[in-house]
């Protein structure tokens, strides 16, 4: 759950998702769910000439699984505050 509560903290701000099949796509972080599905607005594509019917989208739904990265504003991400709440998670499964 702790990149489900890291994405929840994450809408409203731009990020691209670049999924496996190599399509990669700037949005709006409209909504993430428990399986880490994604719902961008706004999108764009960073290579409209490799796919032009994507420049007609202005909203879509990313299922989770074929997410292969999230590209994530740099001064958003608080890096010592994530490490922090990994050790806690590993450290409650262990027990």
């Amino acid at each position: 759950m702790l990149f489900y509560s890291f994405f929840k903290s994450l809408v409203g701000k731009d990020v691209v998702v670049e999924l496996k099949n190599d399509l990669s796509i700037c949005g709006t972080l409209h909504s993430v769910d428990q399986y880490l599905n994604i719902k961008l607005t706004d999108i764009s594509v960073t290579d409209p000439d490799k796919y032009p019917h994507m420049l007609s989208v202005k909203n879509c739904f990313i299922r989770g699984s074929v997410v292969r990265y999230v590209q994530l504003p740099a001064d958003e991400c608080d890096t010592q505050l994530l490490q922090d709440a990994a050790r806690k998670e590993a450290a409650q499964s262990k027990q």
